[in-house]
């Protein structure tokens, strides 16, 4: 057999595509296109692999997987049952966390708005911290710890000083004062970690590195002004485990441990929030060709409202009826939202043959995708879970209102 997009869980043997041990034509009996495609094992080997790096070269590793990349409520019972923590930006990520047993110690919550719900969940469920973007934000959340005579955790995400970024607290001398003068009125909260998150689809160390001497040289200045901090949050950032594969991700843990250490602190734990690592290649998408021009293109029967370009996904694109066909030809592909502007690819290198029906199989968009998906103007697809020889429906629009967190 031969891998598919650098993809163990996706392969080819003699013109069979196969998806873990489900050759396509099989799925494709009884579903029709467009039809979305997660890989439970792909999701269990990516979290184990994860794990296994970061934990056998930094001590005190804890990793929450970030509910935003996919909140599909079996992708996030998969990620329970091994044990991964929850990072979450919202009432419904909490809900459904909750209700998937993940333990509140084991769940962080917030985002640039904390609406009065959401700060009162989560110190009734006594969540293990509040994420605050905004320092106006303490005195409402001690105000309501207070109120349930409980002590608050809170870390702070601070600006990760990237040009141009607007979100989290910029720790100047003027907001550490502040920041002191909160700690002292506020006796119901705890400040316990910093985070810094720098970007996406960071794949190689300088960008890893801005980020953690922006975490680690803000640390030191809460130090100097009295202020201790227990735990950092390095964020996540990482791509697909396709593209930055077990080997590099080690190398890269090597490298994030060894800056740590040169600074003269130590921490209680180091935290990581993975989503497009874990979630990013166990998905993709089965389109159909509907249209073929004289210049090369080809229209799908999806577009940019479930495939969008603000989930900054690594796409690929593979003809899977002539997958044995070389794929050098340079085609244009394009969706069916009725605008130019629905391209999924340029002059993207295809088989030569092009006809209307083939079955076109698109990888790495279990991430994001259906995050910053919309509605318009179709039905939305149905979504199937493949694990080993079986196949599971966790989605299918004539019968659920919508896959989205309610």
């Amino acid at each position: 057999m031969k891998k598919i997009s650098g993809n163990p869980y996706i392969n080819k043997e003699k013109g069979v595509v196969l998806l873990d041990e489900v050759a396509l034509n099989e799925i494709l009996k009884n579903n029709s296109t467009p039809l979305i495609i997660f890989l439970e094992n792909r999701v269990r080997n990516n979290i184990n692999t994860f794990l296994e790096v970061f934990k056998s070269v930094i001590e005190n590793v804890q990793c929450f997987y970030s509910f935003k990349a996919n909140f599909l409520t079996e992708i996030c019972n998969i990620v329970q049952s091994e044990g991964l923590g929850a990072e979450l930006i919202g009432l419904p990520e909490l809900k459904l966390a909750l209700k998937l047993k993940f333990p509140p110690s084991k769940i962080i919550v917030g985002g640039p708005y904390l609406p009065q719900e959401l700060i009162e969940k989560c110190i009734q469920e006594k969540i293990r911290e509040i994420v605050v973007y905004n320092l106006k934000d303490l005195t409402r959340i001690n105000s309501i710890a207070k109120k349930s005579q409980l002590i608050q955790e809170i870390c702070l995400r601070i600006n990760a000083q990237k040009y141009g970024s607007k979100l989290g607290i910029d720790l100047n001398q003027s907001n550490v004062i502040k920041l002191k003068k909160i700690i002292n009125e506020c006796g119901n909260l705890k400040i316990t970690t910093l985070l810094s998150h720098y970007s996406t689809q960071m794949n190689n160390f300088e960008l890893f590195e801005r980020n953690v001497n922006t975490l680690l040289n803000t640390t030191k200045s809460l130090f100097d002004a009295g202020i201790k901090i227990e735990n950092i949050n390095l964020g996540g950032g990482f791509p697909e485990a396709v593209i930055m594969p077990e080997k590099q991700l080690r190398e890269l843990a090597i490298k994030i441990n060894t800056l740590i250490q040169s600074y003269d602190l130590s921490f209680k734990n180091i935290y990581f929030e993975p989503g497009r690592y874990i979630v990013g290649d166990a998905g993709l998408i089965l389109a159909k060709v509907v249209t073929v021009t004289d210049d090369r293109w080809i229209f799908l029967n999806i577009g940019n409202h479930i495939c969008p370009k603000f989930a900054k996904s690594s796409l690929r694109f593979y003809n899977a009826s002539k997958i044995e066909e070389p794929h050098k030809y340079k085609t244009s592909i394009a969706g069916i939202i009725p605008t130019d502007q629905d391209v999924l690819a340029k002059d993207y290198f295809f088989t030569n043959d092009l006809q209307e029906e083939d079955i076109v199989m698109v990888t790495n968009m279990g991430a994001y995708n259906l995050t910053f998906s919309n509605r318009f103007p179709y039905l939305l697809p149905n979504i199937i879970l493949v694990k080993d020889k079986k196949i599971r429906n966790i989605f299918n629009p004539s019968l659920n209102r919508d896959f989205s967190v309610i």
